[in-house]
């Protein structure tokens, strides 16, 4: 089954753009496009829509507040397609429900992928994104240089907690530490730094099903939905 797609982008020239071109992949219906962000909440109230990829800037509703409306009162998922101007927007955006946020800038491909990575119940928060996430919750600065640094070399053991070593930067604990196995900790730090769960297995020396196993019991303490909301707890220690 094609997955059902709507395209919301005040610019008629995206999105016919935007329809043409995932039209071309096969994977796709696309159902219809709008110019604003109410016109995607009426249209995803009526409709049976997989993902909603909403520009940020609209007249009459933005896509931030349409993503809201969107994840309240549909199973349509949202995903967030728009510039680096927007970037301000981040926060709210997945707050709301975005299931992800992506710069139209990039190549078709990783558009689709995207869009079956969303459908498919996974998050998707590009890494330039994420960066400029990163920077606002350090107030302007650059995260510090051992937020990349790994765990352990290559096949040794760890010398303490990825979160212990992170522990000397300004957000390392902007939440009660108490509430989480210090392993949980691990996984938490991990996923703020863009790690998917296979290189999250690998930094950790777990397996796959382990890390989504610890992944469930911190969504399960914070009341979060998804791991993009992971990593803004665990940069800003807000669960909204």
């Amino acid at each position: 089954m094609k997955i059902r797609v709507l395209i919301a982008d005040d610019n008629s020239f995206i999105r016919e753009g935007m329809k043409i071109i995932l039209n071309t992949f096969g994977e796709f219906d696309v159902l219809a496009t709008v110019e604003d962000g109410r016109e995607a909440v009426d249209y995803c109230l009526v409709h049976e829509v997989d993902v909603a990829l909403l520009d940020v800037r609209m007249p009459n509703m933005n896509g931030v507040e349409a993503t809201r409306l969107i994840s309240e009162q549909t199973a349509t998922k949202p995903l967030i397609l728009t510039t680096f101007d927007d970037d301000e927007y981040i926060l709210d955006a997945i707050r709301f429900g975005a299931k992800g946020y992506l710069l139209k800038n990039n190549d078709p491909e990783r558009i689709r992928d995207a869009i079956k990575s969303v459908h498919n119940g996974q998050s998707v928060l590009q890494d330039v994104v994420l960066d400029k996430l990163k920077s606002q919750m350090l107030g302007g600065r650059e995260p510090a240089q051992d937020m990349s640094a790994p765990a352990a070399a290559a096949g040794q053991e760890a010398t303490g907690s990825v979160a212990e070593q992170n522990e000397s930067t300004p957000t390392a604990c902007p939440f009660d530490r108490s509430l989480f196995t210090e392993r949980e900790l691990d996984v938490m730090s991990l996923i703020a730094q863009g790690l998917s769960n296979k290189e999250i297995s690998k930094e950790l020396f777990i397996s796959e099903g382990t890390t989504a196993n610890y992944i469930t019991a911190i969504l399960n303490k914070t009341g979060l939905s998804h791991r993009t909301q992971i990593a803004i707890y665990y940069l800003t220690g807000k669960t909204r």
